[in-house]
């Protein structure tokens, strides 16, 4: 795993990742270490050491604690990170997103509050690669 700073949160990831495929309904707590995407549907909380990313056609109703978080579908509920926040321009939220640092997309929807724990501002970016 590389930490060079100037590449995006998706770009970093190695090893296995867990995968909640397309058509794949989760309820409940999910909790533990590695990286997670999201196609299908969560309905729960999760605290997870790691990054998660919710597809385009994912969706979580729920807290989303991780260290990384990258949405590119819904979330109806709050996300904090410890780290970073990559909001894509097909994401929509309602909930507050709290994160180290913050990246908006342009066309992205967040209903709610955004709060960084750094002294960076929220920053917004051109989606420039496919999903």
């Amino acid at each position: 795993m590389t930490d060079n700073r100037l590449r995006r949160i998706r770009d970093r990831s190695s090893g296995a990742v867990t995968l909640i495929n397309e058509g794949c309904k989760i309820t409940g707590l999910i909790t533990g270490s590695g990286d997670y995407k999201i196609t299908g549907t969560v309905e729960g909380d999760c605290d997870l050491d790691g990054t998660i990313t919710i597809h385009k056609d994912g969706h979580w109703a729920g807290t989303v604690k991780a260290e990384h978080v990258i949405v590119a579908g819904h979330v109806d509920g709050d996300i904090v990170a410890h780290g970073h926040v990559e909001i894509a321009g097909t994401a929509k939220i309602t909930g507050t997103v709290t994160g180290e640092a913050i990246a908006v997309a342009e066309g992205a929807v967040v209903e709610g509050r955004m709060r960084t724990t750094s002294s960076s501002e929220p920053q917004s970016f051109t989606e420039k690669r496919a999903e």
